[in-house]
């Protein structure tokens, strides 16, 4: 597997146009601000510069304004356990997106509908590390399409090589 033919998502928390400037299109932006939770202008300012630029857009934690604004999907943290957007109507486009640290998190974010898993952390050295031989084991108890999440850098890149993922995800990486 090729580190150029893997998927790339892009965590932001505010409009960059330099940043989203040297993203390919196999990159995809989520737009994650806790702080300011559903800051529409942003939204609708970084969505309109990615639709020029044919770059997938999510936001975190919000599938009913990702609809709404007519997004490519939403990301559900792992901290979200809710159900009700079970009752929502998906355009055929529409992909939803988790991260999990877990076994138990895998099967909450399968019953969420979620269609691609953010496995964390792969190499960041935090509570909840998995290192590589726990990474794959844990990713071959799901179908699910999985992402590689957490301290991903351009020294240990290649390394992906090895993880069963279709992709990494992070935010150091591209900055």
């Amino acid at each position: 597997m090729h580190i150029l033919k893997l998927k790339k998502y892009y965590f932001v928390n505010q409009f960059n146009k330099n940043n989203i400037d040297n993203l390919d299109n196999n990159t995809t932006i989520i737009y994650r601000n806790y702080k300011k939770q559903n800051d529409l202008k942003c939204i609708i300012k970084i969505r309109d510069y990615c639709r020029k630029k044919r770059i997938k857009f999510y936001i975190s934690n919000n599938i009913k304004l990702s609809l709404n604004l007519k997004l490519d999907g939403a990301y559900i943290p792992s901290f979200n356990k809710s159900y009700k957007h079970l009752s929502y109507t998906f355009k055929k486009k529409f992909e939803l997106i988790g991260s999990v640290h877990n076994i138990k998190e895998i099967k909450t974010k399968e019953i969420q509908k979620v269609q691609t898993l953010f496995l964390s952390s792969l190499f960041k050295k935090n509570k909840n590390h998995l290192g590589i031989r726990k990474f794959n084991n844990i990713s071959k108890l799901t179908k699910k399409r999985v992402i590689a999440l957490g301290g991903i850098s351009t020294n240990n890149i290649k390394k992906l090589k090895i993880v069963k993922c279709i992709g990494f995800s992070g935010i150091s990486y591209f900055e």
